[in-house]
């Protein structure tokens, strides 16, 4: 049965797959950074009330199955999620508190596509992009 949600006048499922890459395509996500960036956006997501279903964080983007409530657009909430997750690295990797307009971490585009009925699918789709690049020597597993 599908899990519906609601708010005061609406039932809605509404589920995303958003891809989006550090910016000039860097290698950038993995060690601490890679565990972390996890927990930030689970956090972040909460804060809007959006669920990320499932994720992946492969060295060179960033794949995310989300949950977001018809009240806000896509748009926002992958801006809202870059942007703030953009600002916390800056914070604890670069030593920077304060003057975040020069740091451009995650590049400007994103991709996303609406899961509908298929959410199996594209969770599937997110689990074999990991064992691709693990294929052609990109990831290491367990780093």
């Amino acid at each position: 049965m599908r899990d519906f949600k609601s708010l005061a006048h609406t039932r809605w499922d509404c589920k995303y797959h958003v891809v989006f890459i550090p910016k000039r395509r860097w290698k950038l996500i993995y060690g601490k950074l890679r565990n972390m960036l996890g927990e930030i956006f689970h956090e972040l997501a909460s804060r809007k009330g959006c669920r990320i279903a499932e994720g992946l964080l492969v060295s060179y983007h960033v794949h995310i199955c989300i949950s977001i409530p018809p009240k806000y657009a896509v748009s926002n909430v992958v801006g809202y999620l870059k942007g703030k997750s953009a600002i916390v690295i800056a914070r604890r990797f670069k030593g920077r508190q304060r003057n975040f307009t020069v740091d451009h971490y995650w590049a400007r585009g994103y991709y996303v596509s609406t899961v509908g009925l298929d959410e199996e699918m594209v969770k599937e789709y997110i689990h074999i992009q990991e064992l691709e690049d693990v294929r052609r020597g990109q990831l290491t597993l367990g780093v």
